[in-house]
């Protein structure tokens, strides 16, 4: 046996050693592997640790920069754009002086011609209609505006963060200056300022077709004024056809105006406007085409007839007419329904229907969509 086997090693001898030689320099090659493998695989998990820290970093700048950007348009654009609304709608379509002139003309039974009288109350008929849809329709505009402007703003937020922009960056280059993005909300202030004239006029006409067959006399009751209500926001946005109501939001050329607003603020034509112009080009394209959508029709409409329905409840609570048939003269309801405008024209914060515009849970999916959704870059 023990010399069979010393023939065999004599005879394989050499075999055997160099299997043995290729199975270890096999295993320390496995072994230098397994060891590179590791310390790839550790570098690998450092880089992508550090990747994930930088990633996060960025992500809190542009969480910050998004809130930044709320926080003006919900202390400063949209508060200010409310306060010139109240101010021009409350001038422009003030009832004072002609329900003092009918005091007048009552104690004076010369002061007032009967023509004169009843004109007088027919401008107080149609102003006062005119101030409380006029004040509804901008108000839940003006607040579905500026939300569709943060939208907006926080996509191209996001996008520029997608496509690798990182901090220092990301105040520079492809993005939009601190001082572009206040003259993109600032464009909130074209209705209550720029068209604002133009605005009144066109609701006076819609409310001036709605009314010519009502008389001072007849008996309204509160349904009958919300289908009032509801009859002049119909004519009126009759009278804007293909969209034309979207002139009452958007300058025709919010570049222009944008870049007056900042020489004149600055005093210099600074060289970096050039790409906020830009920018603000595209940003107020994509905003007419949200604008324009059937999505935004969509809430517009609900946003408004769920505001017209809450403005008659307040009236109901403050006379008590109730439902039909009663009602009350529509001469004594004039001025309440004038009055009805004030709590529409108050300071977001304060407004309860501008918190309820907000709070509708398909205003909620408009802008989730919205910001999902945006329209492609032109």
């Amino acid at each position: 046996m023990l010399t069979s086997a010393r023939g065999f090693w004599a005879r394989h001898r050499r075999k055997i050693l160099v299997s043995l030689g290729v199975a270890g320099a096999g295993y320390a090659a496995y072994r230098l592997y397994d060891a590179h493998r590791a310390q790839l695989l550790r570098v690998e998990h450092l880089r992508a640790r550090e990747e994930q820290a930088a990633a996060d970093l960025v992500k809190n700048q542009l969480q910050e920069h998004f809130e930044k950007v709320q926080s003006i348009c919900d202390t400063t654009t949209l508060p200010l754009a409310m306060h010139q609304l109240c101010e021009n709608i409350t001038s422009q379509l003030d009832i004072s002086k002609l329900t003092d002139k009918l005091r007048q003309g009552k104690a004076e039974s010369s002061a007032l011609t009967p023509k004169e009288k009843y004109d007088t109350w027919e401008e107080i008929k149609i102003k006062s209609f005119t101030k409380t849809v006029s004040s509804m329709w901008a108000m839940t505009l003006l607040s579905l505006y500026t939300r569709v402007q943060v939208t907006i703003l926080g996509r191209h937020l996001y996008l520029d963060f997608a496509r690798g922009t990182h901090g220092a960056q990301l105040q520079e280059e492809s993005t939009f200056s601190e001082n572009g993005h206040k003259s993109f909300l600032t464009t909130a202030d074209y209705l209550p300022t720029g068209k604002i004239n133009a605005y009144i006029m066109d609701m006076q006409r819609a409310a001036t077709e709605v009314l010519k067959e009502k008389k001072l006399k007849d008996l309204m009751s509160t349904d009958e004024v919300l289908q009032t209500v509801l009859q002049i926001l119909d004519m009126f946005m009759s009278l804007c056809e293909d969209n034309s109501w979207i002139k009452y939001l958007i300058p025709d050329d919010a570049s222009v105006q944008a870049q007056l607003m900042a020489v004149s603020t600055s005093g210099f034509d600074d060289s970096s406007l050039l790409n906020d112009f830009r920018k603000l080009e595209q940003l107020m394209a994509e905003t007419r085409v949200v604008l324009a959508s059937d999505d935004f029709r969509n809430i517009m409409e609900r946003s408004l007839r769920k505001i017209a329905d809450m403005v008659i409840e307040d009236l109901a609570a403050q006379t008590g007419i109730p439902s039909p048939p009663s009602g009350l003269p529509l001469a004594t309801l004039l001025p309440r329904v004038a009055h009805l405008s004030l709590p529409l024209l108050e300071e977001p914060n304060k407004n309860k229907y501008i918190q309820m515009i907000r709070s509708m849970p398909e205003v909620e999916l408009f802008y989730t969509f919205l910001y999902a959704n945006m329209p492609p870059e032109t």
